[in-house]
């Protein structure tokens, strides 16, 4: 039940004489559509009327409702949840008469993982009904597990480029854009190495956009790309993001039995390009980045070479890849 006043149940009868008025309220009453509210007020007319009342709803028959959770949908799908919760079935139960006619008709291509959003369309027509929409929420409600509906996620596919498709080669991976298109250059004019080492693949990290496509790099990446001989090597900007960035890639590298470490001669490039400017000139950290960087990317370097670098960051600055350019790659 929820609240309504006399005002709102006479407002399309305002200018009926008190008598018509009086039928009506009374009538809605005898009929237990209404019911008057213990605690309201007259209206102070003859014969009085209160003016505050609970509107009363209609049960909603749920008897073929629950017929149907019992018996008609496929038996893969758990119907206890929505036995109890019988509303939210009413409003779910297009979506789950589409999973249920997918089970029971279309199980054969089940056998064929595909995409998320390709077998979210085959199920409820819609791509991103379970990337966006509540696809997941029903499923847990159906009691299914996703695993059953043999789908992966897709990411964004990595972008690189291959001066060789030669296995147990250097790959290294570049934080920013720019960074990238340059080392690029420097391998398309036929040279092979960056900064004195010979360098075979170039990927572009796009800093943090970089994770999720590293979560699926076998998917991703061409077959020579993920040879156990190849070295990997990253490098990004000198501030607590950029760092923060190679720890989370390294992790993602070691889940997958990998190892990449700092690619530490364009470090150094930087550090010597940033030395002559001096800190001031170098550009302020932004406030909102994460501090919380490891000490693993320092043991690369010497404790001279940290401490340095140490200070640049805890001065409130720090060195951008864009501090070198195609000259000194």
């Amino acid at each position: 039940m929820k609240k309504i006043t006399l005002d709102e149940l006479l407002r399309n009868r305002r200018s009926a004489p008190y008598s018509e008025q009086y039928r009506y309220i009374t009538g809605l009453m005898a009929a237990d559509k209404i019911r008057p509210m213990k605690s309201a007020k007259s209206n102070g007319k003859r014969p009085a009327l209160p003016l505050g009342y609970w509107l009363v709803e209609p049960e909603t028959d749920y008897s073929r409702y629950k017929e149907e959770l019992s018996f008609h949908l496929d038996p893969r799908i758990v119907p206890d949840f929505y036995m109890h919760h019988l509303p939210v079935y009413v409003k779910d139960r297009r979506e789950v008469l589409q999973l249920s006619n997918y089970l029971k008709n279309h199980s054969a291509d089940l056998q064929t993982e595909v995409s998320e959003n390709e077998r979210s369309f085959a199920i409820w027509h819609r791509e991103k009904f379970l990337q966006r929409g509540p696809g997941f929420r029903i499923l847990k409600n159906c009691g299914i597990d996703p695993a059953l509906l043999a789908f992966y996620s897709t990411s964004e596919p990595l972008a690189y480029y291959a001066a060789q498709r030669s296995a147990g080669q250097n790959i290294l991976m570049i934080e920013n854009k720019d960074t990238f298109f340059s080392m690029r250059k420097v391998l398309l004019s036929g040279k092979r190495q960056i900064l004195g080492t010979e360098i075979g693949t170039l990927i572009y990290g796009a800093g943090k956009g970089i994770w999720k496509s590293l979560d699926d790099f076998d998917l991703c990446v061409e077959p020579y790309m993920k040879d156990e001989n190849n070295h990997y090597f990253y490098f990004g900007d000198l501030d607590y993001e950029g760092i923060g960035i190679y720890d989370r890639v390294r992790d993602i590298f070691r889940s997958g039995g990998r190892k990449i470490v700092p690619f530490t001669a364009a470090y150094r490039k930087m550090a010597e390009k940033a030395g002559r400017l001096g800190t001031e000139e170098l550009p302020e950290t932004r406030e909102q980045q994460n501090r919380d960087i490891r000490q693993e990317f320092f043991t690369h370097f010497s404790r001279t070479e940290e401490g340095w670098m140490r200070s640049i960051l805890e001065s409130g600055h720090y060195i951008p890849q864009e501090i070198l350019n195609i000259s000194d790659f």
